[in-house]
């Protein structure tokens, strides 16, 4: 048995993925991240013990990520190797969604926004909104910042109490804004006395429908149609009804495939492979 192993270091948390004998992705895992180094060691030991597998089976260590950047020597005699971030957003999110020609929003603390054309992979940008933006407000909104917390209560939330729609300005359809679109966000929040759950899904509208609109303005003129996003945030709720309004509006299709959360540590997996071709 031959195994790469992909482990993408962010800011919050540090994914894992293992591809064995170049054909059979193992099953993911993340870990919370406080120190960087020691949670490569950390969740990297808590892998192999989950798959009952060991140190020999490994064939490469592949690194991305903020917190690997500085990490150069062999991780437990291994031999292991710095991916770039945004190369292995690219390769993940190709493999995965099974698309040549997108756009890669990678939704982590902060979002980045990748460009992929075929082989040609490059960064294009991006936003100081994500996941760090989503807790920030609301440990001081709510006085927690578990994402997961956060989830549950957007779930029982009324988004009618935040955020002023287009349905409360017009009584029809107007072009192509139709009455679920957002005309202001947390505009009618001071209008009344939103509840916890109101507010949390006032705070996750907020960055969810930030990121999709900004994705959406970075190819205003660059012809591409597919975003395919990525990250921790793929997993809140509201993301299956927040992007199908937003592909309805734009025009456009966002696409979150099967792994999505571990996209980046995929694809630095596969740029093992990717690299020796």
């Amino acid at each position: 048995m031959s195994i790469i192993i992909g482990i993408d270091a962010g800011i919050s948390s540090t994914k894992i993925l293992g591809i064995e004998n170049g054909k059979r992705i193992m099953t993911p895992m993340s870990i919370s991240c406080n120190d960087a180094v020691s949670s490569i060691f950390g969740v990297l030991d808590k892998y192999l013990h989950e798959n009952d597998t060991t140190l020999d089976s490994i064939e490469h260590i592949m690194l991305t990520g903020v917190g690997a950047r500085n990490l150069i020597e062999p991780i437990h005699d291994c031999p292991t190797t710095y991916v770039d971030e945004f190369k292995a957003n690219g390769l993940g999110a190709r493999f995965d969604s099974g698309l040549d020609h997108i756009i890669v929003v990678s939704m982590g603390t902060g979002t980045s926004m990748v460009r992929v054309d075929g082989d040609e992979i490059s960064h294009i940008g991006g936003i100081g909104m994500g996941g760090g933006t989503l807790k920030g407000l609301s440990q001081l909104l709510l006085h927690t910042s578990d994402i997961g917390e956060v989830n549950q209560l957007s779930e029982g939330g009324d988004i009618d109490n935040i955020n002023l729609r287009m349905k409360d300005i017009c009584k029809e359809d107007f072009g192509s804004f139709f009455a679920e679109v957002t005309a202001s966000l947390f505009a009618k929040a001071g209008q009344s006395k939103p509840s916890a759950n109101d507010i949390a899904a006032g705070i996750v509208h907020m960055v969810l429908e930030t990121i999709g609109s900004a994705a959406v303005m970075s190819q205003l003129n660059g012809g591409f149609k597919d975003f395919v996003l990525i990250g921790k945030l793929t997993e809140l709720t509201s993301c299956k009804y927040i992007f199908p309004m937003m592909e309805r509006l734009y025009n456009v299709h966002f696409h979150i495939p099967k792994y999505a959360p571990y996209c980046t540590a995929l694809g630095a997996a596969l740029s093992y492979g990717y690299k020796n071709e």
